[in-house]
């Protein structure tokens, strides 16, 4: 039988990565995130692969959108089988400097959101008699970093979601959660996100493809596990932030600026936190130096026109 899909974040970076991925493998798509016109795009991509997709404009934080969006998928394949949640923003400052309204919203789209379309698929899941959810974690909700506090205490919130909702589907027969925890990859998330650091931030070395993390992902829809890494470097810096916890946090400031910073220049601006930037979505950011030419443009454009939106 062909499963189905919903991939919700899918116009970029991972999610856009993971719905190509399962489209390659034949898998029926429901694609969801903000932007209606990259959507399309990436539903057309499908298609060419060889899958049937639906995109549906959804942002996850509008009240009744994921509960509109799961109707949409039953509406126009029967059920849902698989839900593969990657739709994420973030934003770079100091706490104190950082808006409490970009905090918040933060917040909000990562674990809120989250919340709202985990408490929507195990609704359709328990109705149909099973499926597999896949929740997009991060490195960063086992260790801290400076500069990013909305980021952090979003995936550290989702950590407990996760584990209590695994818990809780030890009860429901068929029903699986996952837990995928990337650490730096190559995604336009780094520009795209809001910054009050004056540097634009990027993924500190070593850096993975999303193509990596959705290939992980869609290993966890044939045969599901509570959390699946995905990075060289993880488990060294959880052990780091674990064993050594002083040492870690004399280090991991002067790290993140030195790493996890670039030196390009951009004035405060509150990136995508809010509403989508349409020309910055793409499956790669351009930081690993084999990205194609086309991907190393796109990446530019982006930055460019946030540069443009706070001038």
């Amino acid at each position: 039988m062909t499963r189905t899909v919903v991939v919700t974040g899918a116009t970029s970076g991972i999610g856009r990565a993971t719905a190509l991925e399962l489209a390659g493998r034949g898998a029926q798509l429901v694609l969801a995130a903000r932007s209606p016109t990259t959507l399309d795009e990436v539903r057309d991509e499908c298609r060419a692969a060889g899958a049937r997709a639906l995109a549906v404009p959804t942002d996850v934080t509008a009240p009744g959108a994921v509960t509109a969006l799961a109707d949409a998928a039953r509406a126009e394949f029967g059920r849902i089988d698989a839900w593969v949640h990657t739709a994420a923003v973030m934003s770079y400052g100091r706490f104190d400097e950082t808006p409490a309204e970009v905090f918040e919203q933060v917040v909000r789209t990562d674990l809120l959101g989250t919340a709202g379309v985990a408490r929507e698929a195990l609704r359709r899941f328990r109705a149909d008699g099973g499926g597999t959810l896949v929740l997009t974690g991060s490195v960063l909700g086992h260790i801290t970093a400076p500069y990013m506090s909305g980021y952090v205490t979003a995936k550290w919130g989702l950590q407990g979601l996760a584990r209590t909702l695994q818990q809780e589907a030890r009860e429901t027969p068929g029903v699986a959660i996952c837990l995928v925890n990337p650490g730096s990859v190559d995604t336009p998330v780094y520009r795209q996100a809001a910054n009050y650091l004056g540097r634009i931030g990027r993924p500190p070395p070593p850096v993975a493809g999303p193509e990596r993390v959705a290939r992980a992902i869609a290993h966890l829809l044939d045969r599901p596990r509570r959390e699946l890494s995905v990075g060289r470097l993880n488990l060294i810096m959880r052990f780091g932030f674990t064993v050594l916890p002083g040492m870690y946090d004399v280090l991991v400031g002067p790290l993140m600026r030195l790493a996890g910073l670039s030196r390009q220049p951009v004035a405060a601006h509150e990136g995508i936190v809010f509403a989508p930037n349409p020309a910055g979505e793409a499956v790669r950011g351009g930081w690993l130096p084999d990205v194609p030419r086309a991907l190393r443009s796109a990446g530019a454009t982006a930055a460019s026109a946030l540069r443009r939106r706070v001038v």
